[in-house]
């Protein structure tokens, strides 16, 4: 290897599955992370690392020669640790860099212990697909859900939930469940299309029968509401012995998948019965997981992760119904983590560094300074702006005149949420706004609801909620005295999926939900990701200046830079007579006024 050129210890972490990223630690701190989505702007994009890598080394400034290990991991095989190709694509990692490979759920699992804020806890992975029994290197110790497999049958066996215990710095299997790959050559039009009885797989293979592709799970859940108890009332799973299983009975009774995109509107009520009867059974089998995985180990903390750990209604009843008294769920908890598990494993368990408390910061994208943002904007001629230090006031001001607004702030999240760094921001007050930014902005079904961001110290007054919910993966009942009152940011059945804001985690976002209340009386603000119906969010200057131009959005903030389009107003307010279709939705299916 040639000779160092910085100091410090660097471990790079990469995942080679869908929803790909990097990362990098240096003496054990996250440096930097991406998700490769980010830079290539292909939703969900992953397996081969390049991009993803160089964009890591070249934000903190190193080559791989000041690289001392990589850790990586792809969903269906352990490359060898040597191989310079993945899927017949060429890799930019050198020869003589050391490589390290390690399992599925085992990367998910170091993703929560390297951010948790917990020294113990126990750990809990539930995804669509994990490793293969033959490619697992956490089995020792463990209980298994049935008998191993034989050697001609291991590479057909794979992770479909696995349960830990961390403690003394030191993590132990406990309890690790597999699944036969799946019948999807069945050809069930709700068939898992991975494993046969994965609980995340039968979630996104009903997303996929409802919205035509598995690119969104959590739409399933945002439709959910919307449905009637009692249309289906068959089992999803058997639950039995501490697992679950997916019945294959009730598959063939389902056979009217959306085809086009007009078809949810056209038959709505179809669509969002099957969501409410599937999001219930996705919350059963999860209770009963937790449940049976804490009779084995008790604990009080529990660290959450993989892709199911992203459904936010299940979570909330989790943490309100199950044994566990503080739950933990990591961010990127879906493969987009895997990176972050693969770089706490090389420091901690490969190289024996000391374990070192996480901030909770999300925000591990590039810096993008002052000088390349005027750039970016004195080269676009359709745009005005300027800088100034009340920038926050300004763009509050904006807000209450009910101007949609996008916010883009310093490094940019790691994870599916926009949390006050990517977001396009717009007053809660107003109703209208839900249809407005569904159609005009995000482009996307206009049942779609919106997340309230709130400050920390406010939420209790407006939601139902003892916690904290910094991640936008909890929800929690609107108080109703609210619930008339900040309209485009409660769902129809009064939850609202919170995140709340500390000045100490994202201080100029904190400050303009105060100076919002100064001008509307409430610190709270729609907040949703900047991007569009099948956009990773935006991450440079330049992408966030193109989606302004291209989009109904009012103003764009970058950094303390007010941008408009030349010609337009900025005091004339949207008007106030739109009703949001979803409102309309629900008078015809109940008869009632929402």
């Amino acid at each position: 290897m040639a000779t160092r050129k910085s100091a410090g210890t660097y471990v790079l972490g990469t995942g080679l599955s869908h929803d790909g990223s990097a990362c990098l630690l240096k003496d054990g701190v996250l440096e930097v992370a991406i998700e490769k989505e980010r830079i290539t702007r292909v939703k969900h994009d992953g397996f081969n690392d390049d991009v993803a890598i160089r964009y890591c080394l070249d934000a903190a400034g190193i080559g791989f020669d000041d690289v001392d290990l990589v850790v990586q991991n792809a969903n269906f095989s352990n490359l060898d640790r040597g191989d310079q190709f993945f899927q017949g694509e060429r890799r930019a990692i050198p020869k003589d860099v050391r490589v390290e490979t390690i399992s599925h759920h085992l990367a998910h699992a170091y993703s929560v212990i390297g951010t948790s804020p917990h020294d113990d806890m126990a750990i809990l992975i539930i995804d669509g697909c994990g490793s293969s029994f033959d490619d697992c290197i956490d089995l020792e110790g463990a209980s298994l859900g049935a008998e191993p497999p034989s050697d001609e049958f291991a590479h057909l066996m794979f992770e479909k939930d696995s349960y830990y215990i961390y403690e003394n710095g030191e993590l132990r299997s406990v309890f690790k469940d597999f699944s036969p790959f799946g019948l999807f050559l069945k050809s069930y039009l709700m068939c898992p299309p991975t494993t046969k009885h994965s609980i995340g797989g039968l979630y996104s293979a009903v997303s996929q029968y409802v919205f035509q592709g598995m690119e969104d799970p959590g739409k399933l859940m945002g439709l959910a509401p919307y449905g009637k108890p009692g249309v289906y009332d068959h089992p999803a799973f058997d639950l039995q012995d501490g697992r679950v299983f997916v019945r294959y009975d009730w598959m063939s009774r389902f056979d009217r998948p959306r085809l086009e995109f007009e078809d949810l509107d056209t038959d709505f009520q179809y669509y969002a019965d099957i969501a409410y009867w599937m999001q219930r059974e996705i919350e059963r089998a999860l209770l009963y997981v937790v449940e049976s995985r804490h009779d084995m180990v008790a604990h009080s903390n529990l660290g959450y992760a993989g892709g199911v750990a992203l459904n936010a209604v299940a979570n909330a009843r989790i943490l309100a119904e199950s044994p566990f008294e503080d739950l933990y769920i990591q961010p990127a908890a879906a493969d987009n983590g895997l990176a972050l598990g693969c770089a706490y494993y090389g420091w901690l368990e490969v190289l024996g560094g000391e374990r070192k408390h996480h901030s909770g910061s999300t925000y591990f994208g590039r810096d993008y300074g002052d000088s390349e943002i005027r750039r970016t904007l004195d080269a676009e001629e359709k745009v005005q702006f300027d800088w100034s230090v009340d920038y926050v006031e300004r763009t509050a001001e904006l807000l209450a005149q009910g101007k949609t607004v996008a916010w883009f702030d310093g490094r940019s999240e790691f994870g599916p949420r926009a949390l006050g760094r990517r977001s396009i921001l717009a007053d809660p007050r107003r109703a209208e706004m839900v249809g407005h930014i569904n159609r005009n902005i995000k482009r996307r079904e206009d049942f779609r609801p919106f997340a309230p961001s709130v400050a920390v110290e406010d939420a209790g007054r407006f939601f139902d909620c003892d916690h904290a919910s910094p991640y936008m993966i909890l929800v929690a009942p609107t108080r109703e005295e609210w619930r008339s009152r900040i309209p485009a940011v409660v769902h129809c059945d009064g939850s609202a999926r919170l995140q709340t804001v500390s000045r100490e985690m994202t201080p100029r976002y904190h400050d303009l939900l105060k100076a919002f209340e100064r001008h509307s009386g409430i610190p709270i603000l729609l907040n949703t990701s900047l991007n569009r119906r099948g956009m990773p969010i935006v991450e440079t200057p330049q992408e966030a200046l193109d989606f302004f131009l291209e989009s109904e959005l009012d103003a764009l903030v970058i950094n303390g830079f007010l941008a408009t389009k030349r010609g337009s107003t900025t005091t004339e307010e949207i008007p106030a007579d739109r009703t949001p279709d979803w409102r309309q939705k629900l008078d015809l299916i109940y008869g009632t006024e929402a």
